[in-house]
C-alpha cells in the first residue's frame, strides 16, 4: 500500500530468521477497520508505504536454534502484532498494549501479507484445535475482550455494545462469558441477528428504534452500567455517556474521525469512569480457549475469502459497501 487507495503486489526479500525467531508460512490475513482506514487514508496513526497484515494465521516452517522445544515446525499459529518498548509510562505499569511507541504490524510497520514472515517466538500463539481461518479471528476478538476487561465487566453488569462488527462481537462474546446482560446496538439487522446468536439478550436497530428510549426501557430507566463504543462516530461517543447509569463506566474502542463535543456536566454528575481501550493485553491464550470451546458461532463472522490475486478487489469491494462485510479474509497460500 504505497499510498491511500493504491494496492500493488511486489516482490520482497525472503526474511532471515535469528536464533530466537520462527519463520511462518502465512495462510490467511484478515482485514480490519484500520486496514480500510489505511486504504482510504483516514486512519490517523498509520504510515505509508506499508505492507498490510496484522490479523494473521500460518504454519511454522522453520525455527532458530534458541526457540523452545514447545514451539515446533508444523504448528498452526496466529501472531501477536504489537511491539512494546519496555520503558515508557504504559510499559512500566504493565500495560504494554498501549505502549507510547507501539508499532502494530500493517499500520506503523510492515505487516504479514506475504508468503513468509519471520517473528520472535514469543509473538506466536498456537492451537491444535482451531482452523487456520479461525486463528485469524483471535486478534480482533482479543481487542473486544480487552475492552470488556477495561470496563471491568462482571455478572452484575448490563452492557451496551454499540457496533457489532468483529471487534464489537468480541466485546459481546467476552461480556456474555463473564455473565453480564448484553444489549447490542447497530444499524445492520444481519449483524444484530448474529449478536443474538453470540448471546446478546437484547438488540437495538438504531435506524428503526430510538436507542436511548430502548436502553431506558430495558434498564428500568437507570441506564446500563457499562457502555462500550466500537463504531468511531461522534454521535456514538456521546450516546455512550448518555446511556450509561450514574457511577457507570464508558469504554471507547473506536477512533472518531472528527472532534467530539460533549456536555461535560454528565461526566461530573454521574461521576463516570471514561476509559480508552487499545489493542489487547495478555488475553490471546484466553481467547484461543474461548474459540476452541466453540460455544458461539465464530466462523459466521467470516463473510468472504478472497485469493491473494484479488486482494486489491477486496479493498475496493469493502470500500464501496462496508456494511456488507463482517470479516474479509485474504488467502495467501491455499
Amino acid at each position: 500500500m504505497p499510498a491511500p487507495r493504491q494496492i500493488e503486489a511486489v516482490d520482497i526479500p525472503e526474511p532471515d530468521i535469528g536464533p530466537e525467531d520462527v519463520l511462518v508460512e502465512i495462510r490467511y490475513v484478515g482485514l480490519c477497520g484500520s486496514d480500510l482506514g489505511m486504504y482510504r487514508g483516514t486512519f490517523a496513526i498509520g504510515t505509508y508505504p506499508r505492507l498490510p497484515g496484522h490479523e494473521v494465521s500460518g504454519v511454522i516452517i522453520a525455527k532458530g536454534e534458541k526457540v523452545p522445544d514447545s514451539i515446533g515446525k508444523g504448528d498452526r499459529v496466529t501472531l501477536w502484532p504489537y511491539t512494546e518498548c519496555g520503558v515508557c509510562p504504559a510499559c512500566r505499569v504493565g500495560r504494554a498494549n498501549c505502549c507510547q511507541f507501539n508499532e502494530t504490524l500493517g499500520l506503523q510497520r510492515n505487516g504479514a501479507m506475504a508468503e513468509h514472515f519471520a517473528i520472535h517466538y514469543s509473538k506466536v500463539f498456537a492451537s491444535d484445535l482451531l482452523t487456520l481461518q479461525e486463528l485469524v479471528l483471535v486478534e480482533p476478538m482479543s481487542v473486544g475482550y480487552h475492552a470488556a476487561n477495561r470496563g471491568q465487566v462482571s455478572e452484575l453488569d448490563s452492557v451496551l455494545v454499540m457496533g457489532c462488527g468483529t471487534i464489537g462481537m468480541g466485546v459481546i462474546a467476552a461480556s456474555v462469558r463473564k455473565g453480564a446482560t448484553v444489549i447490542a446496538a447497530d444499524i445492520d439487522e444481519g449483524k444484530l441477528q448474529l449478536a443474538a446468536r453470540f448471546g446478546a439478550q437484547s438488540t437495538i436497530n438504531s435506524t428503526r428504534q430510538d436507542l436511548m428510549e430502548e436502553v431506558a426501557r430495558l434498564t428500568g430507566g437507570e441506564g446500563v452500567t457499562v457502555a462500550i463504543e466500537a463504531v468511531g462516530l461522534p454521535e456514538t461517543f456521546r450516546v455512550a455517556v448518555d446511556a450509561v447509569c450514574y457511577a457507570g463506566r464508558v469504554v471507547y474502542i473506536g477512533y472518531a474521525k472528527e472532534e467530539v463535543c460533549y456536555d461535560t456536566t454528565q461526566f461530573v454528575r454521574k461521576e463516570l469512569d471514561i476509559r480508552g481501550s487499545r489493542n489487547a493485553l495478555r488475553v490471546f491464550p484466553g481467547v484461543i480457549k474461548m474459540l476452541e470451546a466453540r460455544q458461539q458461532p465464530f466462523d459466521a463472522l467470516i463473510t468472504t475469502v478472497y485469493p491473494f490475486s484479488q486482494a486489491e478487489q477486496a479493498f475496493r469491494d469493502w470500500d464501496a459497501n462496508p456494511g456488507a462485510f463482517a470479516k474479509i479474509l485474504v488467502e495467501i497460500k491455499g
